[in-house]
């Protein structure tokens, strides 16, 4: 199915008596979206709600017309997610192996699943480490890894949580053109202003309020004067 977009109205997330979220109205369905803001702004929080892996305290996530907490199971297989850390996510010690094991849940018949594995290591360009020990990778092979096994699943949507935060500038580089190639939406949390500037939409987070939701060049402007601000307090 056709997701459409993902619509968050009014959704707050409060922790241990703590508001991380506050009267969040969004609705994304832009091809690329960044979401930038200062440590500890809710982004991370944000992005978690997009496919249930959070649910908000109030208010409603819904993802087409599917609503989290209610249709979780159907919302992750259309919505894919790529942490920051990728050995959080890479879970088989073969690299192969990690792929076959999220797309076992689809029931996909075993060419089916060896022709998907197959295909996204190709476009990847991670062809040669189909046999490879997930452990020997590198930091910039493993995230490009983690991204594969989200895309053997044929999400509609893939979030990414802060994905090149440990990664050198050539890595960070390569994923840049990883994603910049696929054809899914993304959403991507990062504090790399090089990768949001390239994004069509950017949404500025502070305090858990969206502060700025507009291009690249208006959010950023906006996202650089709140850090100026915050430095001269």
């Amino acid at each position: 199915m056709a997701i459409g977009p993902v619509v968050l109205s009014a959704v707050s997330v409060v922790r241990d008596e703590r508001t991380v979220l506050a009267d969040i109205d969004l609705t994304l369905d832009d091809r690329r979206i960044a979401i930038i803001g200062l440590n500890g702004s809710g982004k991370s929080t944000l992005v978690r709600l997009l496919n249930g892996l959070l649910l908000p305290t109030s208010g409603e996530v819904r993802v087409g017309e599917l609503v989290t907490g209610r249709d979780d199971k159907r919302i992750r297989r259309l919505v894919g997610f790529v942490f920051q850390n990728p050995e959080n996510q890479i879970v088989m010690p073969i690299v192969a192996d990690d792929l076959r094991f999220g797309a076992r849940n689809l029931g996909l018949a075993r060419a089916e699943t060896e022709a998907r594995i197959a295909a996204v290591l190709a476009g990847l360009g991670l062809g040669r480490l189909a046999d490879r020990e997930s452990h020997s990778l590198s930091g910039g092979e493993k995230q490009l890894v983690a991204l594969a096994a989200v895309l053997v699943m044929q999400p509609e949507l893939i979030i990414f949580d802060e994905p090149t935060t440990m990664l050198d500038l050539v890595n960070r580089r390569r994923l840049q053109q990883a994603i910049d190639g696929l054809e899914q939406r993304a959403v991507l949390v990062t504090h790399d202003l090089e990768l949001a500037a390239r994004y069509q939409r950017v949404i500025v987070l502070h305090d858990g309020r969206v502060i700025k939701d507009s291009g690249p060049d208006e959010a950023i402007a906006s996202y650089r004067d709140l850090c100026d601000q915050v430095v001269r307090r």
